[in-house]
């Protein structure tokens, strides 16, 4: 194991602080080199980091804490060791990391790199994958199709020396493919969620028809859409009518686990569309459960929901969009 890495192990396993403070005490050149290593460290086993502090101190390993390596612990210990004056060490050590094959690709979210590669001849797939860390990687992997999956791993396994030719070429090709893609921040847009949003300001029959029609091709995706529409606290929004309807269609029992979760407003919504003894046995039934777990709550109370949805689709419940309840006109 050479000095260098040696050092940027023993300054990965102090705590930042002092591991700054030690940087502080070498030459700005030393510091750049060694920070250039801690960058490129991608892990260190619990061997190399107790031989490695063992030779440089007579000191027990346990009481170092496992630091973390890469390009932002590297510019935490540089920033804190020359403050204002880390500016040009932190792009040098920048351009250094960006300069190994394939660098570029750290700034590139794996799903993204998947959508550029997925095409590509596995052994292609396997040089790219090989100088990538290891969760990105596997993020890519598990993306490929299951027969790719084989064909990548197998050539990763018995891959030996490459040409620099070789790699330099296809990292060209594939740094001015997504070039658009590294220039560019991304937000979430779109998912079920969206779709959920939508679906519940248009009007029912709109509703009713894409839902139908879409499942046809996906049922599943249908069905996550439906439970994304409408959560068990809307019920809030539904008038005495309509918590009635519900309630006829649901078991105390169920009502009991359900409410363990609800808000206080819906809990008094329910119990002030149930008689009085009705009211007493489902207020007996939730004592009697006592603690229950968070997971077994939801599942009821998404169970309540799947009802309010048939009910619906039946006829016999209408849930509206906005506010408030659509005008009747005589």
């Amino acid at each position: 194991m050479g000095s260098l890495r040696k050092a940027a192990v023993l300054l990965t396993s102090l705590p930042e602080e002092e591991a700054a403070a030690l940087l502080s005490k070498l030459p700005a050149k030393e510091v750049e080199a060694v920070s250039i290593e801690i960058a490129r460290l991608t892990s260190v086993s619990g061997d190399e980091q107790e031989t490695t502090i063992n030779e440089f101190a007579n000191t027990n390993p346990s009481v170092f804490s496992a630091g973390l390596a890469g390009l932002d612990l590297a510019r935490s210990l540089v920033e804190r060791a020359f403050g204002k004056n880390a500016t040009g060490t932190l792009d040098n050590v920048r351009q250094s990391i960006e300069a190994v094959p394939f660098g570029f690709l750290k700034n590139v979210d794996s799903q993204n790199l998947l959508t550029f590669i997925i095409d590509e001849h596995p052994q292609t797939i396997a040089l790219i994958l090989c100088h990538l860390s290891p969760t990105q990687a596997a993020d890519i992997v598990a993306g490929l199709p299951s027969e790719r999956q084989l064909s990548v791993v197998r050539r990763i396994a018995t891959m030996g020396q490459t040409n620099p030719e070789i790699i330099n070429e296809v990292e060209r090709g594939l740094e001015s493919r997504i070039a658009g893609v590294m220039s560019q921040s991304f937000e979430n847009s779109g998912g079920v969620e969206s779709v959920a949003e939508i679906l519940n300001v248009i009007d029912r029959s709109t509703e009713r028809n894409l839902l139908e029609n879409l499942a046809q091709e996906n049922p599943d995706l249908v069905e996550e859409i439906r439970r994304l529409m409408f959560v068990f606290e809307d019920m809030n929004k539904f008038n005495n009518k309509d918590i009635q309807t519900v309630l006829k269609n649901v078991e105390t029992s169920q009502w009991a686990m359900a409410l363990k979760g609800a808000s206080e407003t819906l809990k008094q919504k329910i119990f002030t569309n149930l008689s009085q003894r009705a009211g007493e046995t489902l207020r007996e039934e939730i004592e009697y459960l006592g603690p229950v777990k968070l997971s077994a709550v939801e599942q009821v109370q998404q169970q309540i929901v799947d009802v309010i949805r048939r009910l619906q689709d039946s006829g016999d419940l209408v849930i509206h969009s906005g506010e408030e309840e659509e005008k009747l006109i005589s």
